[in-house]
């Protein structure tokens, strides 16, 4: 029989080898650290999708005129206190700063607003100007510290009367999201675990384990950042990941540890029987993460593929803690890790609970069993009534007006938004090879037409590059819309550029013209997630669907965890367009102009809600199918099952709930967008979901629960998660016709 790793030999070996196993990872920890240090990480953002478009836009430039293909960006001057742009000073200290700013590495150009035919660049009141920096490389390609010289040189010229500030894509990678949501998760955690174990002890080992697990991790990833292409955003988001599922398993395995001393254990048989129980869940549930979090790589997107591998090295890195570290800190604190009163209990008594179960969540149980048709209609309404808003869901991406308003990206956009129009922070890039005089007047007739379509409220002149070894000269101008780039009108002008504009412009000849700019990749990018989703949602669906099969053989109990997980991410979702597409209760989290949600967000959350959901479904069931192989009662099982593990699930989902919570104080959109997703995804799982409708709905389903086909059954390698602590011997196997549709 084909089994996971031979968890009590491990458990044994950590316990008595403790202080090997603590000092391997002591310098494993400090080791990767100091060369994480030295080596310094490379992450970076890019949004280039082959076959779309805008990235054959980009790849045309590159290849005709390399010096204008690199990011452009904007240096925005506004004058105050009654003065103008154009002022003898104020143009002398601007046109100065402008030519430093030339000089500096990774500079292609800079075209001043004082240049002729540059008029264009000063608002018509002279208060605000701006000028445009074209970098040599695309935003994610440029080295970080020459963006931040270039901030640094053009915001010299500030003084009392003249703003400078700066905006675009390339300088947006200077702006660091905060850290400080892993400490107050950290406090967080410590704080619950102190209420739920009462022990100073118990609330250590979780955290010790998880710090290490994280630790290692972060330190991993940023060495992998080197070699594999890595969101900015993925160290972040890795720890928020990292931190809620190491608190969360190793409070798992020291649960049932002080459980197994209540009874009587010896401090090294509860290690034992812990880690032989929940150990394998824990080891299962970190599996199906992984396995969850690695689907992405079925989208054939690769700015993905670094944050899943990110996520998942994170997440393995905690499961080892906890099966190793944990054990071996359990090791050094014996049975200090129940309270005083507790330890002299237990000493005068020998031992204090035969039963797992909690008294509350017994009486629970029973309510349910009273009516479990009544709880799981209730249940399944309120989870459709919160993902209502999913269903006018717009993907996405936020412009620099939803950066925090400190940053120099957001008061640069608003300067411009105030100056120009909202349509100057994202314009649209019309690109072209013309070859000839007739191609270069067919791109006039482009123009042309594109000025009179709705919603643009500008088209720059065309500018003709020269072509280089051998390539023709390319045309590129710019189209500005009357919206901000993140606005669905903008979406919609670039729909109808590309349908309709250029089509009829060019039916009677004419070259073939692209558009492209950062605005048109994004939404490239939004649609090619958009497709590719489904077939993400069923690899991973599928995958997950055969574990638990193999491991529960059953059909019911995998398809039912299914069906929740889609639903518990459909209420995520929809929670998450309130807020930040809808705007209800934004500004109670820092939040003042909604937008679309980041494309990526849907794939990503999907990824670990459905993840995360499998570690408390796996928990629950795991000990219902325990109970299940010893009493042969369907609805005694459940009861038993949820009355042992709701008050561990309940709390271990408070301490995410918190940690992904804490998140939100980052003031990153994209991380607040992932804090308040998988907070509230958690909460509504573990008290709606595992506490309610996936109780209800095993009762109703009774012995059907546990049905596999015996042909099935003989294919299905045996995956034992319940470990070897009870009875194994299976009640007896039903056939179809023993299979009641609900049972008494």
């Amino acid at each position: 029989m084909a089994t996971l790793p031979r968890m009590r030999k491990l458990a044994r070996w950590s316990f008595t080898h403790r202080r090997t196993v603590l000092a391997a990872w002591l310098l494993a920890v400090i080791g990767l650290t100091v060369i994480h240090s030295a080596a310094g990480s490379a992450y970076r953002d890019t949004f280039k999708l082959s076959g779309t478009e805008s990235s054959e836009a980009q790849e045309l430039l590159e290849r005709s005129s390399p010096q204008t293909s690199g990011d452009v960006d904007h240096i925005v001057i506004a004058a105050d206190g009654g003065k103008t742009i154009r002022e003898a000073g104020v143009k002398a200290d601007v046109a100065r700063m402008l030519e430093k700013v030339e000089a500096l590495p990774h500079v292609g150009s800079v075209a001043s607003p004082y240049a002729p035919g540059a008029a264009a660049q000063i608002a018509k009141d002279g208060r605000i100007a701006y000028a445009t920096v074209t970098f040599d490389e695309a935003a994610n390609e440029l080295p970080v510290g020459a963006i931040e010289r270039v901030i640094t040189v053009a915001q010299e010229a500030g003084h009392e009367g003249v703003n400078v500030q700066l905006g675009g894509q390339a300088i947006g990678q200077t702006n660091k999201p905060s850290a400080s949501g892993t400490s107050i998760g950290f406090l967080a955690a410590a704080v619950v675990l102190f209420l739920v174990f009462g022990s100073f002890f118990a609330m250590l080992m979780p955290l010790l384990t998880a710090g290490f697990g994280l630790g290692a991790g972060i330190a991993v990833i940023g060495l992998l950042s080197h070699a594999i292409q890595m969101a900015s955003f993925s160290s972040e988001l890795s720890l928020l990941i990292g931190l809620g599922v190491g608190v969360d398993y190793a409070l798992f395995i020291v649960t049932r540890f002080r459980q197994g001393l209540l009874r009587g254990l010896s401090a090294e048989d509860a290690a034992v029987a812990a880690l032989d129980t929940s150990g394998r869940a824990v080891m299962f549930a970190g599996i199906t993460v992984c396995i969850a979090l690695l689907g992405m790589f079925a989208l054939g997107v690769s700015f993905l593929y670094g944050v899943a591998i990110a996520a998942s090295v994170v997440v393995s890195l905690t499961v080892v803690a906890a099966l190793t570290l944990l054990t071996a800190l359990l090791g050094f604190t014996g049975t200090r890790i129940l309270g005083r009163r507790t330890r002299r209990a237990l000493a005068e008594q020998g031992a204090l609970a035969e039963s797992d179960e909690s008294p509350r969540w017994s009486r629970w149980a029973g309510v349910l069993q009273r009516r479990p048709a009544l709880f799981a209609a209730g249940a399944a309404v309120l989870l459709l009534v919160i993902a209502i808003p999913f269903l006018s869901i717009r993907l996405g991406s936020s412009d620099e007006g939803n950066d925090p308003a400190s940053t120099t990206t957001r008061q640069a956009y608003d300067l411009l938004a105030e100056g120009f129009g909202p349509g100057f922070n994202g314009p649209l890039q019309l690109v072209a090879k013309v070859p000839d005089k007739g191609a270069e007047a067919g791109f006039e007739r482009v123009l042309a037409a594109a000025a009179k379509t709705a919603d643009v409220v500008a088209v720059t002149p065309a500018k003709i590059l020269p072509g280089r070894d051998g390539q023709p000269p390319v045309a590129i101008a710019s189209v500005v819309p009357a919206g901000s780039p993140q606005d669905a009108s903008t979406t919609d002008l670039l729909h109808t550029l590309r349908g309709e504009t250029i089509p009829d412009a060019t039916a009677n000849g004419g070259p073939r013209v692209l558009v492209g700019g950062q605005t048109a990749v994004f939404e490239d990018f939004s649609q090619v997630l958009a497709q590719k989703l489904p077939l993400f949602i069923g690899v991973v669906v599928l995958l997950s669907f055969l574990l638990l099969m193999a491991v529960f053989r059953s059909l019911v109990v995998p398809l039912m965890a299914s069906a929740m997980n889609l639903i518990s991410a459909g209420a995520a979702f929809g929670i998450v367009t309130a807020v930040f597409q809808w705007g209800w209760g934004a500004s109670l989290i820092g939040i003042d102009r909604t937008g679309p949600i980041e494309a990526f967000l849907p794939v990503m959350v999907f990824a670990i809600l459905f993840g995360l959901s499998m570690d408390y479904e796996v928990f629950l069931v795991s000990r219902i199918y325990e109970e299940w192989r010893k009493r042969g009662d369907n609805r005694e099982a459940v009861v038993h099952g949820l009355s042992a593990t709701a008050r561990t699930i309940t709390a271990a989902a408070t301490i995410m709930v918190l940690v992904f919570a804490a998140f939100i104080l980052g003031g990153e959109r994209v991380i607040m967008l992932f804090g308040i997703g998988l907070s509230s995804a958690v909460l509504l799982d573990a008290l709606v979901v595992r506490s309610v409708l996936v109780p209800s709905l095993m009762m109703l389903a009774g012995k059907a629960n546990w049905w596999l086909p015996a042909w099935l059954d003989r294919l299905l390698p045996h995956l034992n998660v319940e470990g070897s602590e009870t009875d194994s011997t299976p009640p007896p196997r039903l056939t179809p016709k023993e299979i009641p549709v609900t049972e008494s």
